[in-house]
């Protein structure tokens, strides 16, 4: 069991804990997540001194940048019992809620990742806002979140999810905060039919864990493979549609 520095006590959050038993490094879709964030801004790693994840969960991108980049990146997250599960070997783990603004972390973070966070948010304003404390006056931010609201479906909801986005509805969601985004793609673009056939296939059902489950489970290596290699089957970036949203966010600079 992981070390957990203990900043904030652990609370609920609004994700399903049945996801971290199923979610691991070699998921297509982690792995595809990843490829995409190199592809798009991994290059912007060299230049940060200090990294953040919000919402680290049990700790799958901090792993995969601990094993690509040969770097430290500080996990924060309130839920005990992904914090308890991380597979970051090198990295801090936080129990830590960053409304409560530390002043060890004001503008420390060159860098902050929130994959997969913002969509399980109710007030994206007032946690944007907190999530910038945190940044340096020149730092980004690297977002990447669920696409087309036109998929949503009922394992958004059992996954805690308040809304899927697209490039207009993410830009009006950070200008609200003084943050422009400045580089962006679509990603899933192959997966598409994948997540059309598990809309149909879930309507209706309401076990929460059996939704996640049958939602994100590959089910066997031989469909991970098979989506794994589909997954690859678009340029980065690419602006027409697809299952996720990443974008690298930085302030305005009116807002500086």
């Amino acid at each position: 069991m992981r070390d957990i520095l203990y900043l904030s006590r652990p609370a609920e959050v609004s994700m399903a804990d049945r996801w971290f038993q199923i979610a691991a490094s070699d998921h297509f879709w982690i792995r595809r997540r990843f490829d995409v964030f190199r592809s798009l801004a991994g290059r912007m790693i060299g230049g940060a001194s200090d990294l953040a994840e919000i919402g680290c969960g049990h700790g799958l991108l901090q792993h995969q940048i601990e094993e690509a980049y040969g770097r430290e990146i500080k996990g924060f997250d309130l839920n005990e019992i992904a914090l308890k599960q991380s597979l970051a070997t090198r990295s801090d783990v936080c129990c830590y809620d960053i409304c409560q603004r530390n002043p060890e972390f004001k503008s420390k973070f060159d860098m902050i990742f929130l994959f997969d966070v913002l969509e399980h948010i109710e007030d994206e304003d007032m946690f944007l806002q907190a999530v910038l404390f945190h940044l340096a006056p020149a730092g980004k931010l690297v977002i990447n979140v669920p696409a087309g609201q036109w998929i949503y479906s009922v394992y958004d909801e059992a996954a805690g999810h308040k809304r899927r986005y697209s490039i207009r509805t993410m830009r009006n969601s950070v200008g609200r905060s003084g943050l422009g985004v400045t580089k962006w793609t679509y990603w899933g673009f192959p997966l598409l039919p994948a997540l059309m056939l598990r809309k149909l296939w879930l309507m209706g059902k309401h076990d929460q864990d059996k939704i996640i489950s049958e939602g994100f489970d590959s089910r066997s290596p031989f469909i991970n493979n098979f989506l794994a290699t589909a997954s690859k089957c678009e340029p980065i970036p690419q602006k027409l549609v697809g299952t996720s949203l990443m974008a690298v966010v930085e302030r305005n600079q009116i807002a500086r």
